[in-house]
C-alpha cells in the first residue's frame, strides 16, 4: 500500500474506531440515566435517542471500523494472518459488530414501543446496560492490542519469517 493510501485508510480506521468507541459511552449514558431517573418520560426518551445513536451513530462506525481494520492488515507489513493480535483485534471487531447488529433489533423493538404507546419499558435497559458495558470492554480490549502489539506470530507468520 502506497503511504498516501496507508495514511489516508489508517485515519479512517483511527476515526471510526474512536467514534465507536464515544457513540458507546453516549449510548451507556442514555441507559444510565434512564435507570437512575426511572422517570416515564426519561426511559421514554432514552429508548428513542439510543435507537437513533444506535442506527446512525455506533453501527456505521463498527462496520467502517472493520472494514478500514481489514483493509489495514492487508495493505501493512503486519498483515491479516501473520499476528495473533490482528487476527483477535480482526474477530473481537467482527464478534462486537454481530452482536451490535442483533442487539440493535431489540432496541427498535423497544423504541418502537415507546413511541407507539407514548410509554416505555425500563426492564429493558438492564439488558442494554450489560450489552454496552460488555462492547465498552471490549473496545478497549482492542485498543490495548493495538497499542501494545503483543508479540506472537501465527505459523503461517513464522513461515513468512524465514522464507
Amino acid at each position: 500500500m502506497k503511504p498516501g493510501l496507508r495514511k489516508f485508510a489508517l485515519t479512517a480506521h483511527i476515526t471510526s474506531s474512536i467514534g465507536w468507541l464515544g457513540a458507546v459511552i453516549g449510548f451507556l449514558v442514555l441507559v444510565v440515566a434512564a435507570l437512575i431517573k426511572e422517570d416515564a418520560k426519561t426511559v421514554h426518551a432514552a429508548w428513542i435517542a439510543m435507537e437513533l445513536i444506535g442506527w446512525f451513530a455506533i453501527v456505521p462506525l463498527a462496520l467502517i471500523s472493520l472494514l478500514t481494520g481489514f483493509v489495514m492488515s492487508l495493505g501493512t507489513k503486519w498483515g491479516l494472518v501473520k499476528h495473533y493480535w490482528v487476527l483477535f483485534k480482526l474477530l473481537l471487531t467482527a464478534i462486537a459488530t454481530t452482536v451490535l447488529l442483533l442487539n440493535m433489533q431489540t432496541v427498535s423493538f423497544l423504541a418502537n414501543v415507546a413511541k407507539e404507546t407514548g410509554s416505555a419499558d425500563p426492564s429493558g435497559l438492564w439488558g442494554e446496560l450489560f450489552h454496552a458495558g460488555v462492547g465498552l470492554l471490549v473496545l478497549l480490549v482492542i485498543i490495548i492490542l493495538s497499542v501494545y502489539k503483543p508479540r506472537g506470530t501465527t505459523p503461517f507468520g513464522k513461515r513468512k519469517q524465514h522464507s
